[in-house]
């Protein structure tokens, strides 16, 4: 197996604030309502192979049949092996907007959690972005469920399915938020989102200081630095 990345090698966002990788927002509206410092210690963003990452469970952009595909999907069912697939078959596919999980096999990761996105439409921008929504609310309560600490996401559903990163990017932010703010979402140490281009990197730059803030006091001693 190449080379495996271990989240200690993936940095938090505390510490792209403190390369100035991530700056505070200014001029807009800060998304968090009940944020905290310790929140900045719970989430990273990584460019890189999905399928190279060591945690508790990556998740699969996967399809409805659950038996394979292009992009993540086809990747991550090879980095996985054969096995994999025989479980999925299994499993009596997966509706849009839910998701089921698997053993990771040959992965690093030791558990897959494979989740249905939507095909974009514009046209129905209230229900397929309610199924984007839900694919990130279940995933990642699968995860609570089985006591895993950590997580890796893909962006769902922004590949051949169609939908604009920016719109995705912000829907996986919140719902991220908000479930690591409530009870459920107390024992999940880290979620990590795993980008594949530089431009949707981008996007997650720009989005997650609104959605994982600086505390006041941390803004003001960045600008007394």
């Amino acid at each position: 197996m190449s080379r495996i990345i271990k989240l200690d090698q993936i940095p938090r966002i505390r510490e792209l604030f403190e390369r100035a990788v991530l700056r505070p927002s200014q001029g807009q509206r800060r998304v968090a309502t009940s944020g905290s410092a310790t929140m900045l210690d719970r989430v990273s963003i990584f460019k890189g192979d999905i399928t190279k990452v060591e945690v508790d469970a990556i998740v699969n952009a996967a399809n409805r049949r659950l038996l394979g595909g292009g992009g993540v999907d086809g990747a991550i069912h090879r980095a996985a092996g054969p096995e994999l697939l025989e479980e999925c078959r299994t499993l009596n596919g997966c509706a849009t907007g839910d998701a089921k999980i698997t053993k990771g096999y040959d992965l690093p990761a030791g558990h897959v959690i494979h989740a249905v996105g939507p095909v974009y439409s514009s046209s129905k921008v209230d229900i397929v972005s309610g199924q984007l929504a839900s694919c990130y609310s279940t995933s990642l309560k699968l995860a609570a469920q089985r006591s895993l600490k950590t997580i890796a996401f893909p962006s769902i559903s922004t590949g051949i399915y169609g939908y604009p990163i920016d719109d995705a990017t912000h829907i996986a932010l919140s719902e991220t938020t908000k479930f690591l703010q409530s009870e459920a979402g107390r024992g999940l140490e880290r979620v990590v989102f795993v980008v594949f281009s530089a431009e949707d990197e981008t996007v997650y730059h720009d989005l997650l200081p609104l959605y994982f803030p600086l505390p006041e006091n941390m803004v003001a001693e960045e600008q007394a630095d």
